[in-house]
């Protein structure tokens, strides 16, 4: 057990350093990650760092000697059934990207009692490639909608600093329980891990990190339920949710999470009616990628049930510029 100094590889450029370890010790724990931060025994370029610290191609990266490893934590490997279910979801790829139509119900990456999850399943999406695509943002697993792969090493970078910058534009359908007022604004409320009855959650805190997003109602029924466009400007977990429920008193139909049994109502789905919609973010070869993914099957069943209007059809194209 010694200490070692690695160098930042290209291909870990830009990530944050939780998730470099992640990567490179995926049995270390986030309690065990942050002790050795706060201590001080993990360093980049000899500096004390955070879990959100950005790491950049030629840093080094001081490890100390590692804890135990849990027990592995299993994970399913994908099968020619998977294999199919996830060409399935592709909406666009070329050399550089994959857009993904993340169906409601699949989580992104493993956890406790997650076996089957994307991360997990990559390997499928090769496409003959030698390298694995790559993770650049998250959705949560209840959330459908438009996710982004990276085909390289420096198109995983280049996208993932798009999201940094805010170059990527994210735009969210959600199905609220009541009528947001007013129908359209920006919510600017800071956010944090707070204690909840049922474990810690996020909810509103002022010395939190700062949350913001844009929104509008595109259509309403009678005070009883609207359909929201939202447009966050930032990427805190669960911030969509927290702001329609906290801040705009319309919590996500289906999330009773954060809106509690006012966020059911008899006879509609009571899953998370939030869908990653749509995404514009500069290709790394240039020009524009814009995507747009299909509502979930679900959420369709409430669109008509409420009488909004049907979607426009999917589309994903580059605009080279």
């Amino acid at each position: 057990m010694t200490v070692l100094t690695i160098p930042v590889k290209p291909g870990d450029a830009g990530a944050r350093l939780d998730r470099w370890f992640k990567r490179h010790y995926p049995t270390l724990t986030q309690g065990a990650l942050q002790k050795m931060l706060r201590s001080g025994q993990i360093r980049v370029d000899g500096k004390r760092a955070e879990a959100a610290t950005r790491v950049n191609e030629g840093q080094e990266i001081r490890v100390p000697p590692m804890p135990s490893a849990p027990p592995p934590i299993a994970v399913r490997e994908p099968d020619e059934k998977d294999a199919a279910e996830l060409a399935a979801m592709v909406l666009y790829r070329d050399d550089h990207v994959i857009v993904l139509d993340k169906p409601h119900g699949l989580a992104v990456q493993g956890g406790p009692g997650i076996v089957r999850h994307l991360d997990g399943m990559l390997d499928a999406l090769r496409f003959g490639e030698e390298d694995r695509p790559r993770l650049v943002h998250r959705l949560d697993r209840d959330t459908s909608g438009v996710l982004i792969l990276g085909r390289t090493p420096a198109a995983t970078a280049a996208l993932a600093a798009a999201f940094r910058t805010r170059d990527a534009k994210k735009t969210y359908w959600a199905v609220v329980v009541g009528e947001p007022e007013p129908a359209g604004g920006r919510v600017d409320m800071p956010l944090a891990r707070v204690p909840g009855p049922r474990g810690e959650r996020t909810g509103f805190a002022p010395e939190g990190q700062r949350a913001i997003t844009d929104y509008d109602t595109l259509e309403r029924v009678n005070r009883r339920a609207a359909l929201m466009e939202m447009r966050p400007l930032t990427g805190r977990t669960h911030q969509l949710r927290v702001h329609a429920a906290e801040a705009l008193r319309c919590p996500i139909l289906g999330d009773g999470k954060y809106g509690g049994e006012r966020a059911h109502m008899d006879g509609l789905a009571k899953e998370l009616h939030l869908h990653a919609r749509a995404l514009a973010i500069p290709h790394p070869a240039g020009g524009m990628l814009e995507a747009a993914a299909p509502i979930s099957p679900h959420m369709l069943e409430t669109f008509k049930y409420f009488g909004f209007n049907n979607p426009k059809p999917a589309r994903a194209r580059w605009l080279r510029g």
